[in-house]
């Protein structure tokens, strides 16, 4: 049975990514708009209402309108904006989440996918939040690089202009009122939202998401071994989630924001110092693969119950 898709959106970074990764797959049928109709409603509401699963690629006033043109109800939605990452109804496509998360997912019509941030920061805070080893009210804080895609067209211009980067490395969010927070807050489990500080590199595309965490003042002092082994044990057997053994990432001297390369993949590593009571959690990704193109067909696969790593790139 051939499952019809829309992506709304589609001539975007993310849309081009997604599309990528369904193409040349025949269990997969993508309806597509004509250039000069894709602002009109009409010719949307059509495609809208005709696709099994929706990809949404757009701004959040604009994906709010495209759910809002559905009239039936059976069509799925895959929401890649921050629309509704927090919104009720929707569930959080992050299928690692936790244990019987993925089944959720499954059964979910719409679908909020993840940002990069958040997926990075959740793959290595919300086990331990769920093993007791990070206690629900400890302040956390994340931080980090991107690649510079991450803000879309926009911020890729600047970076590409004529007049070259605007800097190698360009911190932001200093108001601490980040898009992304809410969600980190709600889906780790944690009582108060982390303090977030990201930056942007002068690179395409590339993440490293870190949470350093100070053991020795933590209740019970866990130690980096305990730390090492929630991690793994969350994650054992994935396909596209890896967790570096503690000998590997003890013979590493860097982590680089290419780390991935421009795939699907999401790599962990628990970096220590048992005497010290010190340890930096690192999550590298790529910002458009498991970050967010990669991640809406891997919730696409779910949803329309085929192999979930299909048209991956791990």
């Amino acid at each position: 049975m051939t499952t019809n898709i829309f992506i709304d959106g589609g001539h975007g970074t993310t849309g081009i990514e997604i599309a990528d990764r369904l193409a040349g797959r025949p269990e997969l049928s993508l309806i597509t708009v004509p250039e000069e109709k894709r602002r009109d409603a009409g010719a949307r509401r059509d495609a809208l209402n005709a696709a099994d699963i929706v990809i949404l690629c757009l701004p959040d006033d604009a994906a709010r309108e495209a759910v809002s043109l559905i009239d039936n109800d059976t069509t799925r939605v895959i929401d890649a904006s921050t629309a509704h990452r927090v919104a009720d109804g929707w569930t959080y496509g992050f299928p690692e989440l936790e244990p019987g998360h993925r089944d959720v997912l499954a059964n979910s019509r719409f679908v909020a996918n993840p940002g990069c941030w958040p997926t990075g920061f959740l793959a290595l805070v919300r086990p331990l939040v769920l093993a007791g080893l990070l206690p629900a009210d400890w302040p956390v804080t994340v931080s980090g690089a991107s690649g510079y895609s991450g803000g879309g067209k926009a911020m890729i211009a600047d970076y590409e202009g004529e007049t070259g980067a605007p800097s190698a490395f360009l911190p932001y969010g200093l108001s601490l009122g980040h898009k992304h927070v809410p969600e980190m807050t709600r889906y780790s489990g944690l009582a108060h939202p982390p303090l977030f500080a990201p930056a942007v590199a002068n690179a395409y595309r590339g993440m490293i998401v870190e949470v350093p965490l100070q053991l020795r003042a933590m209740p019970g002092t866990p130690s980096v071994a305990a730390i090492h082994d929630a991690l793994a044990s969350a994650y054992a057997g994935s396909p596209i989630v890896s967790v570096a053994s503690a000998e590997d990432s003890a013979a590493m001297a860097n982590v680089t924001l290419e780390y991935v390369g421009a795939t699907d993949r999401l790599a962990l590593f628990v970096f220590g110092n048992e005497d010290r009571g010190q340890a930096r959690l690192v999550a590298a990704l790529d910002n458009l693969g498991k970050g967010a193109a990669g991640a809406a067909v891997q919730n696409l696969n779910i949803l329309a119950g085929l192999p979930e790593t299909a048209g991956l790139r791990l």
